[in-house]
């Protein structure tokens, strides 16, 4: 009986360091992945963010062409009347 007690404690903690072992090896390989997609999506939000500031820099710009547009129709107006 001693021994059948001895074998199962010993089998018991080969079966909890195989646990131990797996789940620390699962544990760093999903660390791996998430600290892969964390850089994924930093690079992809910079990106998104440098395409936000040309598109703003296009918004700020387009009334001050458009007021172009206007004046040098308006001077287009002038010349052909003047004609």
């Amino acid at each position: 009986m001693g021994e059948s007690i001895i074998v199962a404690i010993i089998t018991g903690a080969f079966a909890l360091v195989g646990t131990l072992i797996s789940g620390f090896i699962a544990t760093k390989k999903a660390e791996t992945a998430m600290k892969i997609a964390q850089a994924v999506t930093d690079t992809k939000i910079e990106e998104l963010t440098r395409e936000v500031r040309m598109h703003n820099g296009f918004a700020q710009r387009l009334p001050v062409v458009e007021e172009q547009i206007r004046v040098i129709n308006h001077r287009i107006d002038d010349l052909e009347k003047a004609k």
